[in-house]
């Protein structure tokens, strides 16, 4: 990533024409393939980037000085980022890390994996700050299952194209439009990631209380566990081997 001069004098905002510059130069597009994405016009409110092929539309956020992924990324207003997530409507993300002016670290979250339990709300600004009461939010992509943190480029080492295609095509049977399915789905899933290769339906109900305090409104947690169980080995990501055994897929 070049070190180019710029009109701007905030270094937050010559960063973000740098990493805006080079992901125009450099960035095909993670979800068909295309060769180039292309920049929307300036002050679009949500997505920078758009592919001219398949119409998918991507929002760039970057980190400087930043050899590893964050747990969180800093994000806008909490009330829009939920109302984006709940409508649907939102942008996938690209994720980019820099230091020295080299690419660490680029990632894609496909705009399906964002639910309620990876917005962080972020307290309230201080009377005396000048946008006093205004409330912001947090994406803590630490919550995000591995599936959906596709590397593009991962420790400077580019990813081939066609792994990263690969990845996406078999993350997307996750996407569903209902927030509280999708929210179910990815919360059992990221459990499930967090058990060995081999697993059983009682390791899974070790996860009951947390994933109660996640979707409180469900009363009865272990059924629905199950459920999720047998929506991921439709799915492709587990399999069923009898008597409560599950293995990943």
């Amino acid at each position: 990533m070049e070190n180019s001069q710029s009109q701007y004098k905030s270094k937050s905002q010559q960063a973000r024409v740098m990493t805006e510059n080079w992901a125009q130069k450099n960035l095909y597009c993670p979800i068909c393939g295309n060769d180039y994405i292309n920049h929307f016009e300036n002050n679009r409110p949500v997505a920078d980037f758009y592919c001219p092929i398949c119409q998918s539309e991507f929002e760039l956020k970057s980190k400087e000085n930043q050899l590893i992924l964050p747990k969180k990324i800093v994000n806008g207003a909490y009330d829009t980022l939920i109302k984006r997530i709940s409508d649907t409507n939102n942008p996938d993300l690209l994720y980019l890390t820099h230091k020295n002016f080299q690419v660490q670290n680029l990632i894609l979250i496909p705009k399906f994996f964002f639910t309620e339990t990876i917005i962080e709300k972020r307290k309230p600004l201080a009377d005396t700050a000048r946008r006093a009461g205004w409330v912001g939010s947090n994406i803590e992509i630490q919550k995000v299952p591995e599936i959906g943190k596709i590397h593009l480029i991962k420790n400077q080492r580019i990813i081939d194209k066609q792994t990263v295609l690969s990845i996406y095509r078999k993350a997307k049977p996750l996407d569903t439009r209902n927030l509280d399915s999708r929210g179910w789905l990815l919360d059992t899933l990221f459990f499930v990631e967090k058990l060995n290769q081999e697993f059983t339906l009682k390791q899974m109900y070790a996860f009951e209380e947390v994933l109660a305090k996640l979707h409180p409104n469900n009363q009865n947690v272990k059924a629905k566990i199950r459920q999720q169980l047998q929506q991921l080995r439709d799915k492709g990501f587990i399999s069923f081997d009898g008597h409560g055994r599950y293995s990943k897929i």
